[in-house]
C-alpha cells in the first residue's frame, strides 16, 4: 500500500544559494513566483460525496525555488539520452541546455553520446559540448542528437565517469529500464558520498510510468496514428470483407491503442495487453469478428503489440539487451490465423496489416508535444539546481510534481478494464467487455 514515505523527495544538502531566477515571492506583483518548499500536490483527486477525502497522501510541486543547492557558475550538468526513439527528444535537450545557460548561468554543459555507453569509458565515445548555439534547431528535428542506446552497463564505471567529468547533475531522459538505471547511479553515488544529483525525464510512447499522467511524445504518436487508422479504414471499407489490421505500440499497456482508437472512431475492435481475449468459441474475436463483416462489410481492428501473447504457440523466451522479454509478433500471428479462420468458412475478403512502429517514434514533436517538453525539462532543471535528486519529474492532476525514482519504477502503469479510458474504448467500437469463451459474472447490483 503507497504511504507519504514512498513519496518522499530526496536531497543532496541544504539550500543555501540565492536562485539567480529574480522571481518573486509574494503575489500580485506581476511576477512570477517561486514554488515555496512544502508546496504539495494531493495524490487524491476523486472521491464519492460524502467519503473523506484522503490528505495524507501528496507529492512534492516541482518548479524553481529562491534557494538553490548548486552554485551556477562552478556547476557542470549532463544529458543523457536513453532507449528507443520517441517524438520530442530533441526538444527535451534543447530546453534543458537553454534553460540551464540562460537563466541559471551554466556555462558547461555535456551531452553524453549513445545512453549510458557513452559514460563506460571502455566505450571510447566522447561527450560534447552543448550550448545554445549548436542546439538552437534541433527541435525541428525527430530522434535524438545524442544518439541512444539499450542494455546494461557497470554503474561503478559511469560513476566513475561522473566523477572524473566533474558533473554535478545528470539529467536521464528515458522509459522505465533508464529510470532504473538512473536510480542505480543514485545508489552508487550515495554510497560513495558524492554530491552529484540524478533527475529523470520520463519518456516512452507507451505512457506507461506509474505516477506519471503523461509522457512527452504520446500526443505526436496518437496524431500520428489517426493518420494510419484514417488509411487502414479506406483500405477496409473499398474491398468487399475488408479488414485493417493496426499494430501499435504497447508492451505491457494498451495506451496507445486505447487512445487511438478514440482519436480515429474507424476502430471495431481493440486489443490490449490488459484485457485477454480468445480467438475461436461462442465468445472470441472470430466470432465478432464475421458478425461485423457480414453486417458492414468491413472491419479495422487494432491491436497493441504485447497484446494476445498467450495465445501464439510457445517459444524460446528472448530478451532485448535492457532485459525485457522479446513479445512474439501478434500482429502477423493475428493476421495469418484471421486469413486462415476465414479461408476455412470460405468467406472471401481482403486483409491489410500495417505496423508503422519506428515511423510514428522518429517524427518530430506537434505542437503540444513541444510546449509539453519544454515545460519538463525546464522543471528538471528547477529540480536538479534545487539540489533534489533520484526523482523523475512527473505531471498529476495537471501539476508538475517530483516522483521519487523507485516509485516510477516499482511497477508499469496499466488501463484498468474497469476504467473510464476502457469505457470510453469499448463504447466507441462497439465490441463487448470481453472476448472470451467464458464470460465472467457482472455484479449489477
Amino acid at each position: 500500500m503507497l504511504s507519504q514515505t514512498d513519496l518522499k523527495i530526496k536531497n543532496i544538502g541544504e539550500s543555501t544559494v540565492n536562485s539567480p531566477l529574480n522571481l518573486s515571492t509574494r503575489g500580485d506583483d506581476g511576477i512570477a513566483d517561486y514554488i515555496p518548499e512544502g508546496s504539495i500536490v494531493f495524490y487524491q483527486n476523486e472521491l464519492i460525496r460524502g467519503e473523506e477525502r484522503n490528505l495524507d497522501l501528496y507529492f512534492e510541486k516541482a518548479g524553481p525555488r529562491q534557494k538553490i543547492f548548486f552554485e551556477p557558475p562552478k556547476t557542470k550538468a549532463a544529458i543523457v539520452t536513453c532507449g528507443g526513439l520517441c517524438p520530442g527528444l530533441n526538444n527535451v535537450i534543447r530546453s534543458l541546455v537553454l534553460e540551464l545557460y540562460h537563466h541559471y548561468g551554466v556555462r558547461d554543459i555535456l551531452g553524453i553520446k549513445y545512453g549510458f555507453k557513452g559514460l563506460n569509458p571502455k566505450s571510447g565515445y566522447e561527450p560534447i559540448n552543448l550550448k545554445p548555439s549548436n542546439i538552437s534547431e534541433i527541435h525541428k528535428l525527430g530522434g535524438t542528437i545524442l544518439g541512444s542506446s539499450r542494455g546494461k552497463e557497470e554503474i561503478s564505471l559511469l560513476v566513475d565517469t561522473l566523477y572524473s567529468l566533474g558533473v554535478d547533475i545528470l539529467f536521464c531522459i528515458g522509459g522505465d529500464g533508464t529510470l532504473k538505471g538512473a536510480h542505480a547511479l543514485y545508489e552508487e553515488i550515495t554510497k560513495r558520498g558524492y554530491k552529484k544529483c540524478i533527475i529523470g525525464i520520463p519518456k516512452t510512447i507507451d505512457n506507461d510510468i506509474h505516477f506519471v499522467e503523461k509522457t512527452f511524445g504520446f500526443d505526436t504518436c496518437i496524431g500520428i496514428t489517426r493518420e494510419i487508422l484514417a488509411s487502414a479504414h479506406a483500405e477496409a471499407a473499398g474491398a468487399l470483407n475488408g479488414i485493417g489490421l493496426v499494430k501499435f505500440m504497447g508492451r505491457d499497456s494498451g495506451f496507445v491503442a486505447a487512445h487511438a482508437t478514440l482519436s480515429s472512431l474507424e476502430v471495431n475492435f481493440a486489443l490490449i495487453p490488459e484485457v485477454p481475449f480468445d480467438l475461436e468459441g461462442p465468445n472470441g474475436l472470430f466470432m465478432h469478428l464475421e458478425d461485423r463483416l457480414k453486417q458492414r462489410r468491413h472491419a479495422v481492428v487494432v491491436v497493441a503489440e504485447g497484446a494476445g501473447q498467450e495465445l501464439i504457440p510457445e517459444e524460446e523466451i528472448e530478451k532485448d539487451e535492457s532485459g525485457n522479454i522479446k513479445h512474439k509478433d501478434i500482429g502477423m500471428f493475428l493476421s495469418d490465423s484471421i486469413k486462415e479462420h476465414l479461408n476455412k468458412k470460405q468467406m472471401p475478403f481482403s486483409l491489410k496489416y500495417i505496423d508503422p512502429s519506428y515511423y510514428i517514434r522518429s517524427v518530430p514533436a506537434n505542437a503540444n508535444d513541444s510546449i509539453f517538453c519544454d515545460q519538463l525539462a525546464r522543471n528538471a532543471v528547477h529540480a536538479g539546481m534545487a539540489g533534489k535528486t533520484d526523482i523523475v519529474i512527473g505531471l498529476w492532476h495537471g501539476l508538475f510534481t517530483h516522483v521519487p525514482l523507485p516509485l516510477a519504477t516499482s511497477s508499469r502503469k496499466k488501463i484498468s478494464p474497469e476504467s473510464e479510458l476502457w469505457r470510453n474504448v469499448i463504447e466507441a467500437t462497439g465490441q463487448p467487455f470481453s472476448m472470451k469463451s467464458v464470460k465472467p459474472e457482472i455484479d449489477s447490483n
